[in-house]
């Protein structure tokens, strides 16, 4: 095991904190895979929304996941790559021209271009996570890949910027710090589980990505190889385990095990026979339902969630152009029904992702649909680590926000998204 190779992604969702630790094997630069050494999941109570609401809790968590995931490797890491989402993630397009330097378009044209793009005022009270190139115009000629080589005068670059809440981004590094590691870089937690679930072909033909979190929703669109619109929706799979409380007269953890064991998310499916016994108080007896109830409670919200990503495709534009269909990861995706649902909300097919791809080692411990946004995590800083980003960043303490500025001017993110 190489110390220098070892990669670690940490997902703090709003029910369960993950952590995976991997090693960095495969054709580098090129083909990085990474070879999954451990997994280590905690409950996670400080988090409310994707937002943390407890620093002391989410710290408590994120040791627990990372020791354990750290005793199966059976190495240690320092520092993590932590994913962010909620609904103060925003993003905007910004436009950079400039004039070309020679007879061709070189490679400092393209970054000269990309600098102006992303010089965009941003509020004292957000900072700037990612920035991605989307397409280039060279004096007329638009959606230009790669304009490296190219003749011509003018060269124009459109650039998907992501910014974040700076509190909500404090708060997640103070955590990880509390809990003895650092933040190598915070990165956007659906372009994570696009990473490790997506195929290139899917993100060609248009895909929205649909993280079925607890808290929250998350919805990324994909659209001729890139990110084009980003959302989220303020109900998760909590909101299905409240409903099941209140529905049913149970404690949040029984029906929470109710969900897990008997649930299912479109209610046609289930055999109309089954029965569930209930958990009971004394003063309540003796209790059983149909399973279809049980099944209609979670049908009714998870509906309700995935016309409310409906209209946010709708909105963005893309309604109807999703040729690729829809991907369905986080938690709630593995539950049975889910994509039946889904592909009769969207109208369009609908596939569960689980991470897969370029992945050895461990893999099957994290062959299920909660893991995309961890293993994405991990596989992103596999990217950095293999385009060489590992080496500069580790010297600057990964804390200050230049790091990131610095990483960020060297590579920019079209490898990734």
């Amino acid at each position: 095991m190489n110390p220098d190779r070892l990669v670690a992604g940490l997902d703090i969702g709003s029910a369960k904190t993950t952590a995976v630790i991997g090693e960095v094997v495969g054709d580098l630069p090129k083909h990085p895979s990474l070879k999954v050494l451990g997994v280590g999941q905690a409950r996670t109570t400080g988090m409310r929304r994707g937002v943390v609401a407890d620093i002391e809790e989410t710290t408590r968590s994120i040791r627990k996941a990372i020791q354990d995931a750290e005793r199966m490797a059976g190495g240690q890491v320092h520092d993590v790559y932590a994913g962010i989402a909620g609904e103060h993630v925003q993003a905007m397009t910004s436009k950079g021209i400039v004039a070309v330097s020679g007879d061709e378009i070189a490679k400092s044209d393209v970054n000269r271009a990309n600098e102006v793009a992303r010089a965009q005022a941003i509020p004292t009270e957000r900072e700037l996570l990612h920035a991605i190139p989307q397409e280039y115009t060279v004096d007329k000629n638009t959606g230009i890949r790669d304009p490296i080589g190219m003749a011509g005068t003018r060269l124009e670059t459109e650039m998907y910027l992501v910014t974040i809440g700076s509190s909500p981004a404090v708060n997640l590094r103070k955590s990880v710090e509390r809990a003895g590691y650092l933040v190598r870089e915070l990165v956007l937690e659906p372009l994570a589980s696009a990473l490790a679930v997506l195929t290139e072909d899917e993100k060609e033909l248009g895909v929205g990505l649909v993280e079925l979190g607890a808290g929250t929703t998350d919805l990324a669109i994909f659209h001729e190889g890139k990110i084009r619109d980003l959302g989220t929706v303020a109900f998760g799979g909590n909101n299905v385990t409240s409903d099941i409380v209140h529905g049913l007269g149970v404690t949040a953890a029984d029906a929470e095990r109710l969900k897990e064991r008997y649930g299912c998310a479109y209610e046609p499916l289930v055999n109309p026979n089954d029965v569930i016994q209930l958990p009971s108080t004394v003063a309540q007896g003796d209790r059983q339902i149909p399973r279809e109830l049980l099944a209609h409670i979670i049908h009714q919200r998870m509906d309700e969630i995935f016309d409310l990503v409906q209209r946010e495709i709708a909105t963005a534009g893309y309604a109807g152009k999703l040729s690729a269909g829809v991907v369905l990861t986080g938690g709630a995706a593995a539950m049975q029904g889910a994509a039946e649902l889904a592909s009769d909300v969207f109208g369009t097919g609908v596939r569960v992702g689980v991470p897969l791809e370029n992945l050895t080692g461990l893999s099957d411990s994290v062959e299920a649909p909660r893991f995309a946004t961890v293993v994405g995590l991990a596989q992103y800083g596999a990217n950095r680590i293999a385009l060489g980003a590992g080496s500069s960043a580790r010297r600057i303490k990964a804390t200050s926000g230049l790091a990131g500025a610095v990483d960020r001017i060297k590579f920019w993110l079209q490898d990734f998204f």
